[in-house]
């Protein structure tokens, strides 16, 4: 049992880590080494206090050393899930999991736009994580969803266990060429099914499908934590960075605009000052 999982390495999660490290708390933090696309796309900056005019790569390389100097590392792995338990939360991690007595979102907005159906029906058929379910789609037809041609391995897993897979990308040079995958490139339009999902609409098509799999980059913050608030795409957050649910706290850019490095900064601190008066009162 952690004190305190920070998910995401943006700036918000660069500043949530300092001070966790700061406060000697027990904490995991997920992330890349890269730490945030965005900061090293970044031509210039120049409103950041004490960094004037600093290209991001200047910026996220700062950003590094200051972490690798104090001993923070950053697991490089991808978090499918997060569950409140009641009392503690739960990330799953490709098959791992790690419990912590609260979780501060650093996520970053998401551009993964959320299927119809896909809320609804995680966990019952539709899943993030081939690692982790794909054993349950052995000898069965699979409906796969990918952003990003990264996560091809993951298709090539999933194509060695089920025996049929509709494969919809959302960009056109795919390199899966297996004999038991229909690649279309598309967007699906829903994701079908009453308790269970049972199919896929894609390009107009309607495919029947004893799972899905939606394989991204990202994953949007209500569909990360079931039961999340979150209005126009955003986590609802109050001046501490509080959640509706009790040890979840979120900074930066998914908590809204302005979508700037200071502003994700002093929500990072803010979150985790706040976990910590959290963390000091929870009995698990």
């Amino acid at each position: 049992m952690y004190d305190l999982l920070i998910i995401g390495s943006g700036p918000a999660g660069v500043s949530a880590a300092l001070s966790a490290k700061a406060r000697n708390l027990d904490f995991l933090w997920f992330g890349s080494r890269a730490l945030s696309p965005k900061i090293t796309k970044a031509e210039r900056v120049i409103n950041y206090p004490g960094l004037p005019s600093i290209t991001g790569t200047e910026m996220r390389d700062a950003f590094l050393r200051q972490t690798g100097s104090l001993g923070i590392s950053i697991l490089e792995e991808r978090v499918n899930a997060v569950y409140d338990m009641g009392g503690y939360y739960t990330s799953v991690v490709n098959e791992k999991m790690y419990d912590a007595k609260a979780v501060i979102l650093a996520t970053g907005v998401s551009s993964c736009r959320e299927i119809p159906g896909e809320s609804r029906l995680l966990g019952r058929g539709v899943s993030y994580c081939a690692t982790c379910d794909g054993g349950l789609y052995r000898g069965k037809r699979i409906a796969v969803v990918c952003t990003d041609s990264s996560l091809e391995e993951e298709i090539e897993f999933l194509a060695d266990l089920a025996s049929e897979v509709f494969l919809c990308t959302s960009y056109k040079d795919c390199g899966i060429r297996r004999d038991n995958v229909r690649h279309t490139v598309g967007y699906p339009m829903e994701i079908l099914g009453e308790s269970r999902a049972s199919g896929i609409v894609c390009n107009g098509e309607t495919v029947d499908a004893d799972g899905v799999f939606c394989l991204r980059s990202c994953v949007a913050p209500a569909a990360l934590l079931p039961g999340l608030a979150a209005e126009g795409g955003h986590i609802q957050v109050d001046r501490q960075q509080r959640t509706n649910l009790p040890g979840c706290f979120a900074a930066g850019d998914c908590t809204g605009r302005p979508y700037q490095y200071a502003k994700a900064v002093g929500e990072g601190n803010v979150a985790l000052h706040s976990a910590v008066e959290y963390i000091k009162k929870a009995v698990v």
